[in-house]
């Protein structure tokens, strides 16, 4: 009885050691975190990633070489190996870009002036100038004054474009009373009416303006006569034409021009006691307030 209840303890020991043995498998199975356990595969295709990020970065590195170097090969020499080279800065280049921009608008503008000159060397050479349309009247004119008050009377004679082409003559002041007649009463010329006398500061000289107008020819026209400025003398033509009477004390009151022959040359504007006349260029009151 003995001898067979021994076979049946082995038995039970070796399958309760069996079953120990497997648990403690078992544990330690679960004990070895998950994160550690890689599969086979992944290992090879971490590895190719890693080496395609390096082989990539060398790529972009040898790239940024050969472009470096090619700057500094299109540059001048300085000695050095394109390689020893230092990369332009930031910088030093919007200075070259902004020096290459002022060139190009430089040649730009030179190119147009260029082509306009070579247009304006092409175009056709401007026509003559034609003669006023008063021409004949002013040479007319001149020719009268010169036979009546003298070949010296006429000092300058000019078409006033700018004044509806109006005839101007210039006439010497000594020969001014005789000039005067010969503008009214010539035939042709008949000035009857002074429409307007006005007195000119030219800083150089003074001059009156004379306005003459032929209500029997429908013309008109415009005589100056000059004078100095130490002592600016006139004939006066008042008794020629009436109007120029107030004209004359006018000029005379702000000008300081002298009319001999006026009736009457006295101040028409400014007290009879003012210092100067105001419408002088180097006119200085004596009370700056006033």
């Amino acid at each position: 009885m003995s001898e067979d209840k021994k076979p049946e303890e082995k038995v039970e020991v070796g399958q309760t050691a069996s079953a120990e043995e497997t648990k403690a498998e078992g544990n330690t199975a679960q004990s070895t975190p998950a994160a550690e356990v890689k599969p086979a595969s992944e290992a090879p295709a971490a590895e190719a990633a890693e080496k395609t990020a390096e082989e990539k970065a060398a790529e972009r590195a040898a790239a940024r070489a050969a472009r470096l170097a090619a700057k500094a090969a299109a540059a001048e020499p300085t000695g050095e190996p394109a390689s020893a080279a230092a990369p332009p800065s930031p910088a030093a280049a919007g200075d070259d870009e902004k020096a290459a921009k002022a060139q190009a608008a430089a040649e730009a503008r030179a190119a147009r002036a260029s082509a306009r000159g070579a247009k304006t060397d092409a175009a056709e050479p401007a026509a003559p100038k034609e003669p006023s349309p008063n021409q004949p009247l002013l040479d007319r004119l001149v020719a009268i004054l010169k036979e009546g008050a003298g070949e010296e009377a006429v000092v300058d004679s000019f078409i006033n474009e700018r004044d509806g082409h109006r005839p101007y003559v210039v006439i010497h002041s000594s020969r001014w009373p005789e000039a005067a007649l010969v503008l009214r009463d010539h035939e042709e010329l008949r000035c009857d009416y002074l429409r307007n006398l006005s007195g000119v500061d030219q800083e150089t000289h003074l001059e009156v303006a004379y306005h003459l107008l032929s209500l029997t020819h429908k013309r008109e026209y415009c005589v100056k006569v000059k004078t100095d400025r130490d002592q600016p003398s006139i004939p006066s033509v008042a008794p020629v034409w009436p109007t120029a009477n107030w004209n004359e004390r006018e000029v005379y009151d702000l000008l300081g021009i002298d009319f001999p022959g006026h009736p009457n040359l006295v101040r028409i504007m400014m007290p009879d006691d003012w210092v100067g006349h105001p419408l002088r260029k180097d006119y200085e009151p004596l009370d700056p307030e006033v």
